[in-house]
């Protein structure tokens, strides 16, 4: 059985992943900072380790401490991010803007170098998420869509420099779906209501689900960018300001 290591497993899009993978049959390394929610996803293929993905040491330490067939990771999924706050950048937190680019981009970089040389000598694969804000820009936007391009380019890249090697690379890059990610955003529950209302978003588990065919590919086919949207949700125009 491949193995693969979920990064941000605790809610959401992970967890649904975790999910996905051990009942098609994977081995699965769970991470997250949330102890508790990890316990609950424990199972005889399922191995968990809690660590907060900024902090180098905790990180290493708990991937070295990997034995058996967890130790061995054929497939990362870089799924751990945040954003906060929906504010012009002229008022925006900077600690809020440091907080997404130490997750979003110091962190996913940080844990794909640790698992490269593994990953190269599998001729595994990585997929990482990025967003639709990585392409379409919106007002609030601002570090995070920046972040979610840095993981699309990130990607790219990732794949021009391990040509030849086999490691497969995808960017996946999902529109509205409704998780806990807009809780965290907002703080409001009414505000991830009103957002999603109406919509018919997609969810966690159709993410999940596109994680798993993405993975379950023949190894001479890789999908480079995969952008996803809900049916209810496509493009804006331009906006236009009129003085006087």
């Amino acid at each position: 059985m491949p193995t693969v290591l979920i990064t941000g497993a605790t809610a959401g899009i992970g967890k649904a992943a975790v999910e996905a993978f051990a009942d098609s049959g994977w081995h699965v390394v769970a991470t997250g900072r949330r102890a508790d929610r990890l316990e609950a996803l424990k199972s005889d293929c399922v191995h968990t380790l809690a660590f907060d993905i900024r902090d180098d040491a905790a990180r290493d330490a708990a991937i070295d401490s990997l034995e058996g067939p967890f130790a061995e990771i054929d497939l990362l999924i870089n799924n751990a991010g945040l954003a906060l706050g929906l504010e012009p950048a002229q008022s925006a937190s900077l600690d809020n803007w440091r907080t997404m680019i130490d997750t979003n981009v110091t962190a996913l970089v940080a844990i794909t170098h640790k698992l490269l040389p593994g990953l190269v000598a599998r001729k595994g694969a990585i997929i990482n998420l990025s967003s639709v804000a990585a392409t379409y820009p919106y007002p609030g936007g601002n570090v995070y869509a920046g972040t979610k391009a840095f993981v699309r380019q990130f990607s790219l890249d990732l794949r021009a420099d391990l040509h030849g090697t086999g490691v497969r690379v995808t960017s996946i890059e999902p529109g509205m779906v409704e998780t806990e990610f807009t809780l965290v955003r907002t703080g409001s529950q009414e505000a991830s209501d009103k957002l999603y209302g109406g919509v018919n978003p997609m969810t966690s588990e159709d993410i999940a689900d596109t994680l798993l065919w993405v993975a379950t590919l023949p190894p001479h086919l890789n999908i480079n960018t995969l952008e996803l949207m809900p049916t209810n949700q496509s493009w804006q125009g331009f906006a236009v300001h009129r003085e006087g």
